[in-house]
């Protein structure tokens, strides 16, 4: 996935250049390399010497791809949105979660398995909704692909990152959220013919950094 903070256009390409290959899920029978013990004991490692010794928050979401992420960024920022430029747009497939660093292995790995075992897909976004008045947030709604984002939220948040959710999950992309009666309203009626078709072949984990900005830690291939 693109990066997610900063301007959507260039720290998608600078970010898409430089980040790894997405993780693939392993064969049926294929040998683990490096086996469990030697890679928990290289991310123990890494940890020490970056001198990590607090709880990590971490966040998977699918990407909206440009040129849409990119017009939706900028009615966040026509609006005033706080949220603008620390976040891209995205469909959310687990809420900030806070993790311990010496968990990071465990959580790819996981991440990894669950891509493998779903294929890529098609996404239709359509028009705006709203979660007023049980919250101040517009978003665009998914069209098609809802189904596919439900069952991907399913195998995502068990095992290492099985949590609560404090709402039922419901795929989405917020475009305003912090902001105004009025900035909901223009944004809500400014976007409500807005259409995108893409396919989904990843997703990312992603995050949060001190500054409060998210960007991407790996990205994960779909049925590979």
């Amino acid at each position: 996935m693109s990066a997610i903070a900063g301007n959507p256009a260039t720290d998608a390409m600078s970010a898409r250049a430089n980040s790894p290959a997405p993780r693939r899920g392993r064969a049926e029978g294929a040998s683990e390399d490096p086996d469990p013990p030697e890679r928990q004991r290289a991310v123990e490692t890494e940890i020490r010497a970056a001198g990590i010794d607090r709880p990590l928050t971490l966040g998977v979401a699918i990407a909206i791809p440009e040129p849409h992420a990119s017009a939706l960024t900028g009615w966040r920022r026509r609006i005033g949105d706080p949220q603008a430029d620390l976040i891209w747009p995205h469909v959310t497939l687990l809420p900030p979660t806070p993790v311990e660093p010496i968990r990071i292995g465990v959580i790819e790995d996981h991440l990894a398995a669950a891509a493998a075992s779903r294929p890529p897909f098609v996404m239709h976004l359509s028009g705006t909704g709203t979660f007023r008045p049980v919250s101040p947030v517009v978003f665009i709604q998914v069209a098609r692909g809802l189904s596919d984002c439900e069952m991907l939220e399913k195998v995502i948040r068990r095992g290492p990152l099985q949590r609560h959710l404090d709402f039922p999950y419901h795929p989405h992309v917020t475009v305003a959220q912090d902001v105004s009666g009025e900035a909901l309203d223009l944004v809500y009626d400014g976007l409500s013919g807005f259409l995108a078709r893409f396919a989904v072949e990843r997703f990312t984990l992603f995050e949060r950094h001190p500054d409060g900005k998210w960007l991407p830690r790996s990205e994960f291939a779909l049925g590979a």
